[in-house]
């Protein structure tokens, strides 16, 4: 007896799904979410932007204490464009990716000298900032001005996959289809859209987590298309690669931006041998890391971060 084929499975939730979803999670929200700085009501619209940038691949914990002390030296754009390259480079310590930090100080000139000063609350002019993406823009849109936009991390991914797809884990890659679904969510008042922006968001990063979800504590767990499916495994597990740490050239790069933001004067060459194990990939780090703009070199050959 021939096979018959199952019927493919549909991209639009059920009527009613999403409103209950948004509901149940933004109410949620409103009790379990946590008190950081920057969902503070005397937040600014440049505090939310130098807090997504600093979160971007950053766990909380190790942004908040340096967003802290960000905000304190530079409280606004101008602050940050005047500021010397090599403390703005001292002062982003240890949140990895530095080049986030050359970007956001880019990022403040441009504001400054665009916007007089003020982060501008339309996406297209925020995307036009240098270092700001789709991402970015969309969220300093919700969380700075309270304004609808869809807001789609790796998050908001997860929990979209799980309740509404029955998939355990998004594709590798964002997809058209995911971010058609995402808008399709998002309630038309904005108000209600920015609230659902950061309670989905917090809902990904505290309870629908990747590895270890507590859907005994999700507030959606009777909605959820993949615990009703008995949580089927990540279909594109194969296809999903595992950063390595040690011994890599990203590690060789951040012991390099350790010393010399350690450094008082410029560093011979010598003297950063034992950040890698190997010389010429010591050399070949250091040579990325003048062709990003993160070191310089003086005419006797020593390094020291840019001024």
């Amino acid at each position: 007896m021939p096979t018959v084929p199952a019927p493919p499975r549909s991209t639009s939730p059920a009527p009613g799904t999403t409103d209950a979803l948004v509901a149940r999670t933004v109410a949620w929200f409103d009790d379990a979410a946590r008190d950081l700085p920057w969902r503070r009501p005397d937040r600014t619209a440049w505090g939310v932007l130098v807090s997504e940038v600093m979160l971007q691949q950053t766990p909380v914990v190790r942004v908040e204490p340096v967003w802290r002390a960000w905000m304190e030296r530079w409280p606004t754009p101008a602050d940050l464009a005047a500021a010397p390259t090599a403390d703005v480079l001292r002062a982003w310590d240890r949140l990895g990716y530095p080049r986030r930090a050359l970007r956001l100080q880019q990022c403040a000139a441009a504001i400054a000298r665009r916007h007089d000063g003020t982060v501008p609350d339309d996406e297209d002019a925020l995307r036009a900032l240098p270092g700001i993406g789709e991402y970015t823009a969309a969220a300093v849109r919700a969380f700075a001005f309270g304004r609808r936009s869809v807001v789609v991390d790796t998050n908001v991914r997860r929990v979209l996959a799980r309740t509404l797809g029955g998939a355990a884990l998004g594709a590798p890659s964002p997809t058209a289809a995911e971010r058609d679904l995402a808008a399709r969510v998002v309630p038309d008042d904005d108000a209600r859209a920015a609230r659902w922006a950061a309670a989905s968001m917090e809902l990904g990063a505290v309870v629908c987590t990747a590895r270890a979800p507590r859907c005994g504590a999700c507030p959606v767990a009777d909605l959820c298309a993949w615990r009703a499916a008995s949580h089927p495994p990540d279909p594109h597990a194969h296809r999903r690669r595992t950063q390595a740490w040690h011994g890599t050239d990203r590690q060789v790069r951040g012991r390099v931006m350790a010393a010399l933001r350690a450094a008082v004067d410029p560093v011979p060459r010598a003297l950063l041998a034992d950040s890698g194990p190997d010389q010429a990939q010591v050399d070949r780090c250091l040579g990325g890391l003048v062709e990003d703009g993160l070191v310089e070199q003086d005419d006797a050959g020593r390094y020291h971060l840019p001024a």
